[in-house]
């Protein structure tokens, strides 16, 4: 049995809490919503999030040092707009032995990786604490209720991994090891751009001009372009081929659930981005991942036509025909 701390009980940290719960693991949950705090420890489910999970076990708090206290691995279940804020908080209460895993899939400010931005927080502290990250087609909702899901656990230290993997893993999520935490991250931020696009394509399906074809077109463009410029990079090129590459990008593409997708769907349905965003309870990583890749692609030289169409339809710079038509152009 291990103790864990998930800091962020939304969506996806309230289904890797309710996971963990059920392989008899010690967890306690950290939030800053008093509306979670309350439903939890009153009723023990997450009515704003996965109001049908009961998280019987889960001990809440909204004071992070007493989530904190006592685990042996600190989980960062938070979007990455919001994470490295919450890494200043975690530090001054971290333990040595402390295991930090990351799961936001984004980058960070300057073009960074969000873990390269936590190591040098650490290292600003003098702290020495292990860092991972949790990469892969994670769908919350179905990860909750008990459906079998696969993600990678990367670390440049593969025995940490590994280790991580086999205690986080449970009957039906399936994390294994990796030693390429660069190309994960990278692939766990540029799949919500493509899924965003994607998302296009289904809010057109209303009007007749989307479809499964369409989808599957701008599927590839985004996915070619992945492919070719991560590795340009730094990332491995295995990684494009693993859970937390092309079956994140498939399940975020695809799915109902996925933000990403949806917040696509919205623009492809005549909404506005600002529209979109104050109608949705969780936030689009791909708008600000979109943005940042293609600040990230310019500086280091490399053409992203990709990532460039994208941008300029969330700027407003296109139409959905011109969108598509920048697309769909060949390459």
């Amino acid at each position: 049995m291990a103790v864990i701390a998930v800091l962020g009980l939304g969506n996806f940290g309230t289904a890797l809490a309710r996971n963990w719960l059920q392989a008899d693991n010690e967890v306690r949950g950290w939030t800053v919503e008093q509306e979670v705090f309350d439903s939890i420890n009153d009723n023990e489910i997450n009515e704003k999030y996965l109001a049908d999970v009961p998280l019987t076990g889960l001990s809440v708090s909204m004071d992070i040092a007493t989530a904190m206290q006592g685990a042996e691995i600190v989980v960062l279940a938070l979007p990455s707009h919001v994470v490295l804020k919450v890494v200043d908080d975690v530090l001054p209460h971290l333990a040595p032995e402390q295991i930090l895993l990351d799961l936001a899939k984004g980058l960070a400010p300057g073009d960074q990786l969000i873990s390269d931005v936590i190591e040098e927080k650490l290292k600003a502290h003098d702290l020495h604490n292990q860092l991972c990250v949790m990469m892969g087609p994670t769908i919350a909702p179905e990860l909750a209720r008990g459906v079998y899901t696969t993600a990678l656990v990367a670390c440049n230290d593969v025995a940490l991994a590994t280790k991580m993997a086999k205690i986080l893993s449970t009957q039906t999520l399936s994390l294994a090891a990796a030693d390429d935490p660069l190309g994960a991250e990278y692939w766990g931020a540029f799949k919500n751009v493509i899924a965003l696009a994607c998302g296009v394509v289904d809010g057109l399906k209303e009007d007749g001009r989307g479809g499964d074809n369409l989808k599957a077109a701008v599927f590839t463009a985004g996915y070619r372009e992945a492919s070719l410029l991560l590795p340009e990079m730094g990332a491995s090129p295995a990684t494009a081929l693993s859970a937390a590459g092309i079956g994140d990008l498939f399940v975020t593409a695809t799915s109902p659930f996925g933000r990403n997708r949806e917040m696509g769907e919205r623009l492809g349905r005549g909404q506005s981005l600002a529209e979109a965003e104050a109608e949705m309870v969780m936030v689009s990583e791909g708008v600000r991942a979109a943005r940042m890749f293609k600040e990230l692609f310019a500086t280091a030289g490399l053409s992203a036509p990709f990532v460039d169409t994208v941008c300029a339809l969330l700027d407003n710079d296109v139409d959905i025909d011109g969108f598509l038509g920048r697309v769909m152009a060949p390459s």
